[in-house]
């Protein structure tokens, strides 16, 4: 597959909404590719938190992610 000039060619833009959270500064996203690739209805950088966001700041991830739920019905 690594041969395959194909696979490296951009796929077709996915049509999922997708939620991004960001844990600033140690998170590095880049947010251009993903809402070139993918249906980004929210992105969120968090002004703490780190690389296991879910572990250290469990109450500001959860209220993200209840916000993002309540805006999809």
């Amino acid at each position: 597959m690594a041969h395959d000039l194909g696979a490296w060619a951009p796929g077709e833009r996915g049509t999922v909404p997708t939620a991004v959270a960001v844990a600033l500064p140690s998170d590095v996203a880049i947010r251009r590719f993903a809402e070139r690739d993918h249906h980004v209805v929210r992105w969120t950088e968090f002004d703490r938190g780190g690389n296991f966001l879910s572990l250290e700041q469990p109450e500001l991830l959860a209220e993200d992610v209840r916000e993002v739920f309540a805006g999809l019905d």
